[in-house]
């Protein structure tokens, strides 16, 4: 029921290394980090009004440590950028809505420059809250809000750093078993229309499904890539190469598809294989299947005499000679799958 979700969320929050527990730690990080910016900036420093410290020790509680590092800089920049434009309109312009619009206009143009990325916009909402609170000409108060930013962006970027850093092994290996499930699948639908002589224009959709997840892949890996930098734990993290020889796999997948189909399609015998060529390619791709699945190079043992066996086949003079074309076509791809499925 609907009213259960939370509780089975949270269930597996504790129960399970995954995506729930990765967002209840970070939730929980950002919370401490807000309490302890806030803490610090009214005990400690006794700032008065320090909304920016908390509200900006939650924004860098990022995903990777990388991007809190990053984020404390580009905030701490666009902050001071603000209050130096907020100081700049305040003893200026006596107007206060003109200085409102004119800064948040000006702000908003200086913070879409790409350095300051996710934080540009900082630019004008601090000029902004400067001007509308009156405090834009009031130097001490500037330098405040300057440093209760500085304050909290520091601490959320800190706390992120050293206690559990997010790391993304979970979605590296999450997406290694749907892609290679996925390209199982495919492997084994080809195999069988192979064995029946038939085209394989039917699996264009599932291909789609294929390189699809191959893009999510190549995501999960730029993710924990990122993870990794600057990671306290980041020797931890699980290697990326096996689903970077998967993500390799889709173009002699898409090739052989277009083999099978193209000889099925052939009017003329020579560009067909016989039955028995096509199902020892059968064989084969069945073999690359258990392969793909296990993520264990070892069984690839088989696919090599199979290989050997289709390269005999396409030497050797026999009845099925005249279809060599066809199977030629088909055990290029089919090694190349063989080869990539041996770098892991």
């Amino acid at each position: 029921m609907r009213w259960t979700a939370p509780f089975a969320w949270t269930a597996r929050a504790f129960r399970v290394p995954g995506e729930e527990r990765r967002s209840l730690i970070q939730t929980t990080k950002a919370a401490a980090a807000a309490v302890i910016a806030w803490i610090v900036a009214t005990a400690v420093l006794r700032l008065p009004q320090p909304f920016l410290a908390p509200y900006a020790a939650v924004f860098l509680v990022q995903a990777t440590v990388y991007r809190s590092l990053r984020g404390w800089a580009q905030q701490v920049g666009a902050v001071s950028v603000g209050v130096l434009l907020a100081a700049g309109a305040g003893q200026l312009i006596p107007s206060v809505t003109v200085a409102l619009g004119l800064v948040i206009f000006v702000g908003l143009l200086i913070g879409s420059w790409r350095g300051f990325g996710d934080s540009g916009v900082w630019v004008g909402i601090t000029g902004m809250l400067l001007i509308s609170y009156g405090n834009a000409t009031e130097p001490v108060l500037l330098a405040d809000r300057l440093l209760e930013t500085a304050l909290g962006a520091a601490i959320g970027a800190v706390l992120n750093a050293v206690i559990l850093p997010p790391l993304h092994g979970q979605r590296l290996r999450e997406a290694t078993s749907r892609l290679a499930e996925a390209i199982a699948d495919v492997l084994d639908e080809t195999a069988e229309l192979v064995r029946g002589g038939e085209s394989a224009d039917g699996l264009d959709g599932r291909l789609q499904d294929v390189r699809s997840l191959a893009a999510e892949a190549e995501d999960a890996i730029g993710w924990t890539r990122e993870g990794r930098y600057l990671n306290l734990r980041g020797r931890r993290e699980t290697p990326e190469e096996p689903l970077a020889n998967l993500i390799s796999l889709w173009q002699p997948l898409a090739q052989l598809i277009d083999a099978v189909s193209e000889a099925a399609r052939s009017d003329q015998p020579f560009r067909h294989p016989g039955e028995h060529a096509r199902g020892v390619v059968g064989d084969l791709l069945e073999a690359l299947a258990e392969v793909a699945r296990s993520g264990d190079p070892d069984k690839l043992d088989r696919c090599r005499r199979l290989l050997d066996e289709i390269d005999h086949l396409l030497v050797a003079p026999t009845d099925e000679v005249t279809t060599s074309i066809g199977l030629g076509a088909m055990a290029l791809p089919a090694r190349r799958l063989v080869q990539r499925l041996r770098a892991d």
